[in-house]
């Protein structure tokens, strides 16, 4: 019994916070009933302690304790109240790891699977010569990012495979390359598909999953290999802007995502994943400007699932549709006035119908679109895109599919028209690319005829073409239609010296208007009339008011020996053909 009250009487000393009374349970460690004082409470808070660092363990006990005991030390209720504060501070130090979260584990722990599917593109470039059509660059090699999906399939950018030659694809932690087959090349949308026929490269890994397109200010992780080391990298930010974009890879506008992570050489083609570790973009292109700093771009799902759907149905890349309009916005009240829109109407004016495009059978300049596809059109050229947000109309058009119809409002006239039209591909007169294909040329007695496009501009005057090359090429590149779909605009692109074109050396880049008095349409019609010419003279007619002239015979016979002399190996000559 005198043991059993020595013990109660310690209990009672223990609870209390003053040193001196610590020291006593000493004597009786072996009883069992003191197991509940100090000793368990201290070995309470080293369990509590264990699951964050040693540094966030020093720190919030201390001002817990310290806070206890000048709540004891206040006042002559504080021995009542000091045992359920003290298990009030138990609690609060086991809820300290729920409240210190920077390093968020279980969101980390969801993305790492979805890192496996990310791999490494290695690509061999061989670009055509535009300047030399007859042979190709230098090869080159280049790095990028991609990413496995349903079906044994891997996307990443276009321009990462542009003119490839080979292309082999590498997992995370894996010392194999694995040779891909290229399946499609979306050049508008910067999006290309590759696959592998090897099954050891499908083993072990899950395929990436698409989610919606996020919110402003929701997280995104880009996860890829760029340049400054060999092994994966992993950068975030937030979405800070959707809007349509300027795709350079393409020359087209299509639903982008602005993101402030970085994205640098070698990212292309890699995913971007949400907190949830769900992928809602590819990596595609970044702003380089001195007035700018972390500004990536993203492919949104919305175009990347587009683009497969698109190879789904047709098992090849059809494109993205577009109206094949110029529009002008109707902001001005007085020019809204005078095209016979009423208070309550808002639409867009059609400015120019290419001549090429399906609407050109229904619509005229100066009609006022109203709406598209049964959505509203306002002045500015944007429809309702999300709750408090508004986008370019272009964006309706885009999420058809070639072939497909939409139903087009308009307002001619103060009347009222509806017209449901075929959508189609764009059709420029001077192509934005060429596709991988090699460029198409024609040599005769010298004088090396071309078709224009924006590579065959960017090989002659570099990046900076739109200041640097001819300015009537620029107009048509920039203003002109063409009045057929096989439409070209030719050019005499250099002449390869010889005796027979003496005087005309010095010709470079003009476009060919007529051959022998006859409009040239496009390449292919001028090498058929000039192989067919029965007239004593091959007579060019220039732009600039220039003319070159040839005599048939004599410039025939000379295209051998000069393509010989410029262009043709030995080896090659036995097969000869102009």
């Amino acid at each position: 019994m005198d043991n059993g009250h020595a013990s109660a009487g310690k209990r009672k000393r223990g609870i209390k916070p003053k040193p001196p009374a610590a020291a006593a349970p000493d004597n009786n460690s072996s009883d069992p009933e003191p197991a509940s004082s100090p000793p368990p409470r201290r070995r309470g808070r080293r369990v509590c302690h264990e699951p964050p660092s040693e540094a966030e363990v020093a720190s919030p006990p201390k001002p817990r304790r310290g806070g206890t005991k000048g709540v004891s030390n206040g006042g002559a209720e504080a021995p009542a109240a000091v045992e359920p504060s003290r298990r009030e501070q138990v609690v609060k130090v086991v809820e300290v790891p729920a409240v210190v979260e920077p390093l968020r584990w279980e969101q980390v722990i969801k993305v790492v699977p979805s890192m496996d599917a990310v791999v490494k593109v290695f690509c061999v470039h061989t670009e055509p010569n535009f300047s030399l059509p007859w042979q190709r660059k230098r090869q080159y090699s280049s790095s990028s990012s991609g990413f496995i999906i349903e079906g044994r399939r891997v996307l990443t950018n276009a321009h990462s495979v542009e003119h490839y030659t080979q292309v082999k694809l590498k997992k995370r932690g894996s010392d194999t390359k694995y040779l891909a087959t290229v399946l499609a090349i979306g050049t508008e949308c910067d999006i290309a598909m590759l696959t592998v026929e090897d099954d050891e490269f499908w083993k072990g890994v899950s395929p990436v999953e698409f989610g919606s397109l996020p919110a402003l200010q929701d997280a995104v992780t880009v996860v890829g290999y760029p340049i400054g080391g060999d092994t994966i990298s992993v950068t975030s930010g937030v979405v800070s802007r959707i809007e349509i974009l300027s795709y350079a890879h393409g020359s087209t506008e299509l639903l982008g995502l602005q993101i402030d992570a970085a994205i640098n050489s070698g990212n292309s083609g890699g995913p971007a994943f949400n907190d949830r570790g769900i992928c809602v973009g590819i990596a595609f292109q970044s702003l380089k400007h001195e007035d700018a700093e972390n500004i990536g771009y993203v492919i949104p799902t919305p175009v990347i699932k587009h683009f497969i759907e698109d190879y789904e149905k047709s098992g090849d890349y059809t494109g993205f549709p577009v109206l094949g309009i110029e529009w002008q916005k109707m902001e001005n009240p007085d020019l809204c006035k005078a095209m016979g829109m009423k208070s309550d109407q808002k639409g867009v004016r059609v400015r120019r119908v290419e001549p090429t495009a399906p609407e050109s059978g229904c619509l005229q300049p100066s009609d006022i679109i109203l709406s598209f596809d049964g959505i509203d059109i306002a002045n500015d050229g944007t429809v309702p895109f999300r709750h408090g947000e508004r986008i370019g109309f272009s964006y309706l058009v885009s999420q058809k599919y070639t072939g497909e119809k939409a139903c087009v409002k308009v307002l001619r006239k103060s009347k009222f028209y509806e017209f449901n039209i075929k959508l189609a591909i764009h059709k420029r007169l001077i192509p934005a690319h060429i596709k991988g294909r090699p460029p198409s040329y024609y040599i005769v007695a010298g004088f090396v005829f071309m078709a224009v496009s924006v590579p065959y501009f960017r090989s002659e005057y570099g990046k900076d073409y739109e200041n640097d090359a001819p300015a009537k090429l620029l107009d048509k590149h920039l203003h002109a239609m063409a009045q057929t779909p096989d439409e070209q605009i030719v050019v005499l692109s250099q002449v390869l010296v010889a005796d027979i074109n003496i005087g005309y050396e010095e010709i470079v880049n003009i476009q060919v208007l007529a051959f022998n008095g006859t409009l040239i349409k496009n390449l292919r019609h001028l090498v058929t009339m000039v192989e067919e010419c029965n007239e004593e003279f091959l007579k060019f007619d220039l732009d600039y008011d220039q003319v070159v002239a040839l005599e048939t015979k004599t410039a025939k016979a000379a295209t051998r020996d000069i393509l010989m002399t410029h262009c043709i190996p030995s080896a090659m000559s036995k097969d000869l053909k102009t």
